[in-house]
């Protein structure tokens, strides 16, 4: 099986570029022989009834839905597929005014604020540089439409930035510390785990082995020090080790405060977290 799903994802890799290759010829107008045409939507159907096949198969022998889905496409198309549909999902929970992850007895810290003023200001950018585009190119309604789809596309991702950072707040529950930015960051730190918190604003960041900064607006407010490692994916789902967390929060001071008073009680019996 696995030799199967070796071969079958080499195969994506080359049919699906092609697929997308072709579609931009035909909406550009160029003229593709039957032929091409015909052999490029045989491979494209063959290999999803391959996957269905597979997947059935994967399924019989015991995986869940999500694994079965998992073993067939590479980790990083999945990562990507799911940031988009996070953004999208974030401008209707944005509309209704929810948010994501908070429950029952949870605090939430917003950390969106600092940013807003950039993202709106990328997005009206985005908006003009639509209209003109569309001005442009309205005597070659082909090439148009193919524009117009992207760059709508590209205003509904800006705004899907913002949202997923409004909707999906830093949360703090019982046990537990969720830090979030925007849709592709999801941390998650057992409290016991925290050994030190400080509020520390700082405006430059230098890589760092060990250390992860969420920057909002390229500033960060809250320092947290693990006395030991979480692992953090990046957004291709690379892992790595970090012992230090530089976070952002509108209200950073009463962050630190609730995080450091959540954590002494988690422990009673330890040393308190006092600021540094």
């Amino acid at each position: 099986m696995s030799r199967l799903l070796r071969v079958l994802r080499t195969v994506a890799y080359a049919v699906l570029p092609a697929e997308v290759l072709l579609a931009v010829c035909l909406v550009a107008g160029a003229a593709v022989p039957l032929p091409v045409l015909a052999a490029a939507e045989a491979a494209v159907a063959l290999l999803l009834g391959a996957e269905v096949f597979t997947y059935v198969t994967l399924r019989r022998r015991g995986l869940t839905g999500r694994q079965a889905v998992a073993e067939l496409v590479p980790v990083p198309v999945l990562r990507l597929v799911g940031h988009e549909l996070r953004l999208m999902r974030s401008l209707f929970l944005w509309a209704g005014r929810r948010r994501d992850g908070v429950g029952p007895g949870d605090r939430a810290f917003g950390h969106a604020r600092d940013q807003a003023a950039l993202m709106y200001g990328f997005t009206f950018v985005c908006v003009v540089e639509t209209a003109a585009v569309s001005y442009l190119l309205m005597d070659r309604p082909t090439v148009h439409a193919a524009v117009l789809v992207l760059d709508v596309y590209t205003v509904l991702f800006m705004l899907g930035l913002q949202a997923a950072s409004v909707t999906r707040p830093h949360v703090l529950s019982a046990d537990t510390l969720r830090l979030r930015r925007a849709g592709h960051v999801d941390l998650r730190i057992p409290l016991d785990r925290i050994a030190g918190v400080r509020y520390e604003p700082r405006f430059t960041h230098e890589p760092r082995d060990g250390v992860l900064d969420l920057k909002v607006a390229a500033q960060t407010s809250v320092t947290l020090e693990l006395s030991e490692p979480v692992p953090h994916a990046g957004l291709l789902g690379r892992e790595r080790p970090v012992r230090t967390v530089r976070v952002h929060a509108d209200d950073a001071k009463a962050f630190a405060t609730a995080l450091r008073e959540a954590v002494n009680t988690e422990r009673p019996a330890q040393a308190p977290v006092t600021p540094a």
